[in-house]
């Protein structure tokens, strides 16, 4: 049984194909730089080299078309045709507090995905325009949808009511949300196999960063409070929003420049953040280059991020009382050794201790590692996300009829001995290129 996956984000479409059977992914892949021109496909087939080619996709509905006429390329495809596939997940951003658990798309489900659109501009229209897109080539088989807002519904009122108008809330269902949920419930389960504890027991902060990016204080093993608000557009400094500002801060601008509401909004989601600081740059790879150029502007942009960062994570800390690990995940969580380093520098007053050299080991998608000092009172896991997976196993149970909350559905990435075959597969040739990294591998306790 073959399960296709889709995660379409603001700027990019991520795909997997997994055969249930072996389990294991046959293919993965992303479309990037969607809509904002100079886009391209990174396609990686199991048992080939990875292919990357230059495509133009103005919508995110090019990019599923790019994505299927890969999958089913004679050179770099890994299906026949799109019948073999019986179960598409969709990855949803923002699905209110209609949803506290993943679903099969029907038209009621689409509508309120439509409806949260304007409180997710840049998500939920690309979320949707995949699920079209999917259902046009599979109209047959279930497609189901992986919603980030539900993984937070677990929040307590006094962690997600901003003190407003209580009719706002009554009315218009103004609330904190929370978003990149399916990462935090991912990467929540595989923190508390590595610490070897109930995940029901288990106290964490969690941090997604990429090109958007939220922290996660996660209390017995449900989400308890989160950066991202309403809108993704609270918290954190991001590639191209703002993440927390004074709120008078759009009205001044407003009457300054005589700028809409519309074009304030559009500014401090797409014109603001990392590319706001240095007037260039979004890529995280790209201000690190700049900043060993000598650029300070890249730098200072560097060190404003990961100043935001570690107040929430200190914030965390003292709301969760006693935390068991804080995790590290998405893009440059996993990868950026340099940005990692700025958030954890300092951190040693309240019991977390990196160490350098285990740091900058550590870029890799192949494995868990642990970056933290062994006095460290801490741990500090770079827990590699798999969305995908999560996806994956909740469109087949819904398939099968035995799916559930996770408080009450057990993953296979819960497992004490479960391996990624592909990531298992990867390390090999990994470890031969970088031996020092089987140094700092984090194994279940």
């Amino acid at each position: 049984m073959i399960i296709l996956t889709l995660n379409c984000g603001s700027s990019s479409a991520k795909y997997q194909v997994y055969d249930w059977e072996d389990k294991d992914v046959l293919a993965v892949g992303i479309v990037e730089k969607v809509t904002i021109g100079g886009s391209f496909i990174t396609h990686k087939a199991k048992g080939k080299e990875e292919v990357v080619i230059n495509h133009d996709c103005p919508t995110h509905t090019d990019a599923i078309d790019l994505i299927i006429k890969t999958l089913t390329s004679k050179d770099m495809g890994v299906i026949s045709d799109m019948s073999v596939i019986k179960a598409v997940g969709h990855r949803v951003v923002h699905g209110g507090d209609k949803f506290i658990k993943s679903v099969i798309v029907d038209d009621a489900a689409m509508q309120a995905f439509s409806a949260m659109q304007d409180l997710s501009p840049l998500h939920n229209p690309a979320n949707i325009m995949g699920i079209e897109a999917a259902k046009k080539v599979l109209p047959d088989v279930p497609h189901c949808a992986t919603m980030d807002t539900a993984w937070h519904q677990t929040m307590p009122p006094e962690n997600y009511l901003y003190a407003v108008p209580s009719e706002w809330y009554e009315k218009y269902h103004v609330r904190r949300y929370g978003f990149h949920g399916t990462s935090f419930l991912y990467t929540a389960k595989r923190a508390a196999v590595l610490l070897g504890q109930d995940p029901f027991k288990t106290n964490l902060v969690i941090c997604h960063i990429g090109n958007g990016a939220s922290v996660n204080a996660v209390k017995d093993g449900l989400s308890f409070d989160t950066s991202m608000g309403i809108t993704p557009l609270e918290g954190l400094i991001m590639g191209t929003r703002s993440g927390d500002i004074d709120p008078s801060l759009p009205f001044y601008i407003m009457r300054k420049t005589g700028m809409s509401a519309s074009e304030v909004e559009n500014a401090l989601n797409k014109k603001a953040g990392l590319l706001g600081l240095t007037g260039k740059y979004t890529d995280r790879r790209d201000i690190q280059a700049a900043a060993v150029g000598g650029d300070k502007t890249a730098l200072r942009a560097q060190y404003i991020e990961a100043h935001h960062l570690k107040k929430y994570i200190g914030g965390y800390q003292a709301v969760l009382g006693r935390v068991d690990a804080l995790v590290l995940t998405a893009g440059v969580g996993e990868f950026a050794w340099f940005m990692r380093e700025k958030i954890l520098d300092g951190l040693d007053s309240i019991g977390i201790s990196f160490d350098p050299r285990k740091n900058k080991i550590s870029c890799t998608r192949n494995t868990e590692t642990c970056i933290s000092k062994p006095e460290s009172k801490i741990p500090v896991f770079v827990i590699p996300t798999d969305e995908e997976l999560v996806m994956t196993e909740d469109a087949f149970a819904l398939m099968k009829g035995t799916y559930d909350t996770h408080t009450h559905f057990k993953y296979s990435f819960q497992n004490r001995d479960y391996v990624n075959k592909g990531r298992a597969e990867g390390l090999v040739h990994e470890l031969k290129k970088n031996p020092d990294l089987a140094e700092i591998i984090a194994k279940p306790k």
